[in-house]
């Protein structure tokens, strides 16, 4: 047995014959199984008439995709504009959390359990209801108090777990704590931070959807308009059959953002790896050669 084959084996053993036959069976059952469940939905659709020209009919007027893409634009105005203010506010709370003032972190552990605490629809409707803000400030504004708050916990998270001694080692060579964090700790907790700060913004995006309980007129809202359309037998189904791809696929491009930024982040010249020239015998004192033992 090679060294090669001893490593790639250490964790596990690789399976023999009876195991892989019993893994491609595995594989097989399950494969059926999901096809089965997908034919089985097919059958219920086809069975309940959803597949019928006339809750199709809809999507082939202009004024019906107008309706849709002006929807896709709220929702991404709404989603920008609550993912930049919540980045904001995770920034300004997560560095409260860490500060040296006792006060401060007090006030900013407060704000940020409260309102990660509060469900963000019923923040969303008291913002429009009680305080009278119009349906897109007030679906940013809770939007934004709840993701930033849940944000300003990551933030502060991927802090803390960078290395204690990178800290010390900061401190050490006489570097503020602003320029500690700014070019030390930060930095180095990006890597870690980027899959959870990806995946709220993905909760950010599919909660823009709740701006249709308050009249926002967001891509489900416009969906909701053609749903309950007698005009063309409520296409119920037809509508989440086209509206879902689209916001799947939305999240997925965030993902997909997220996997390019951090291999940017890791061609970048301040992460990359230096080489360092192998040490060579050379000259120690200004004087001349290296010095020798003395002599007894």
């Amino acid at each position: 047995m090679t060294a090669h084959t001893v490593e790639s084996t250490a964790l596990y053993d690789v399976p023999g014959p009876k195991t892989r036959r019993r893994h491609r069976m595995y594989g097989a059952v399950s494969t059926a199984l999901i096809l089965a469940l997908i034919g089985w939905i097919l059958y219920l659709l086809f069975g309940t008439g959803q597949f019928t020209a006339t809750k199709w009919t809809p999507f082939e007027y202009q004024g019906i995709q107008e309706l849709l893409l002006r929807g896709l634009g709220n929702t991404l105005k709404a989603f920008a504009l609550a993912a930049v203010l919540s980045l904001a506010l995770g920034t300004v709370l997560a560095t409260g959390r860490l500060s040296d003032h006792a006060p401060v972190r007090w006030l900013s552990a407060l704000v940020v359990e409260f309102f990660r605490a509060m469900p963000v629809l019923v923040m969303i409707f008291f913002i429009f209801v009680a305080l009278k803000v119009q349906p897109l400030p007030a679906l940013v504004a809770g939007l934004t108090l709840y993701n930033g708050s849940v944000l300003a916990e990551v933030f502060r998270s991927g802090v803390n777990s960078v290395d204690r001694g990178q800290r010390e080692a900061a401190f050490a060579l006489g570097m503020r704590k602003t320029q500690v964090m700014s070019y030390v700790l930060v930095p180095q907790a990006v890597r870690a931070m980027l899959p959870a700060i990806i995946s709220q913004l993905v909760v950010a995006l599919k909660d823009t959807s709740l701006g249709y309980l308050i009249t926002y007129e967001e891509f489900l809202h416009a969906g909701k308009l053609i749903a309950s359309n007698l005009d063309y037998d409520l296409p119920f189904i037809p509508v989440v059959m086209v509206i879902s791809p689209i916001y799947i696929g939305m999240c997925m491009l965030l993902s997909w953002f997220a996997q390019w930024v951090s291999r940017w982040e890791q061609r970048s010249p301040k992460t990359e790896a230096v080489d360092v020239a192998p040490a060579e015998p050379g000259t120690l004192l200004p004087g001349g050669g290296p010095p020798t033992a003395p002599r007894l």
